[in-house]
């Protein structure tokens, strides 16, 4: 049987979230300790948290929603990329990779992804990220989702988020938050479905990748 990892990061109180979202919250409000009939709680967070996935409504303006994303776009064969070390990921760093022509779904393992084992690691001030001409690169070789293990794939350095805007603008799902510290570069088959939200503009995501 096929190996099946876990490549999602769990959703908690006191988790890492981008500066000004709002933080995770979760209430027991029914609790059989209390010697109530059922356990049951209320959760408050960003539609943004954890491992999650953006559609293009959350940068384009009339974009798809979470709700509308076809499911043949967040399941199918995906490449992990080796990416630790590396500053920007643009097209000199994209190029080298001499990947498979049908390639439509690349994910990069970045120095974040050692970080997750970290209890409440801290926001950092540099994150490796995709560049804009590597947002271009992505964009000319017909990908249709990209993901990386940070919360955000962009490299912060332009607060206009330029490369969301690129890639949704052209389409393309974007993962972000997965923990991949036990993944291999490789083709794998990625399963990602994000909460079905109505008129969503992102979706926290179970994701799971399937060793070939």
């Amino acid at each position: 049987m096929s190996r099946i990892i876990d490549v999602t990061v769990p959703v908690r109180p006191g988790m890492l979230t981008y500066p000004g979202d709002p933080i995770v919250a979760i209430e027991r409000t029914s609790d059989m300790r209390n010697g109530d009939l059922s356990n049951l709680s209320v959760l408050s967070m960003s539609t943004h948290t954890g491992s999650h996935v953006d559609p293009p409504i959350h940068f384009v303006e009339d974009g798809a929603t979470i709700d509308a994303l076809a499911l043949d776009t967040l399941i199918g064969p995906a490449h992990v990329v080796d990416m630790r070390g590396v500053g920007s990921i643009g097209a000199s760093e994209l190029d080298p990779l001499d990947l498979p022509h049908d390639v439509e779904r690349l994910l990069f393992i970045t120095d974040w992804s050692a970080r997750w084992a970290e209890p409440s690691p801290d926001f950092p001030d540099v994150v490796t990220g995709v560049s804009a001409d590597g947002a271009g690169w992505l964009i000319a070789r017909g990908i249709r989702l990209v993901g990386t293990d940070f919360i955000s794939i962009e490299t912060a350095d332009d607060p206009t988020f330029p490369v969301h805007r690129a890639l949704l603008g052209a389409d393309i799902a974007i993962v972000e938050g997965l923990d991949l510290r036990d993944v291999s570069a490789g083709r794998y088959t990625l399963w990602c479905l994000p909460l079905k939200i109505h008129e969503g503009d992102g979706g926290p995501a179970r994701v799971v990748l399937v060793e070939d």
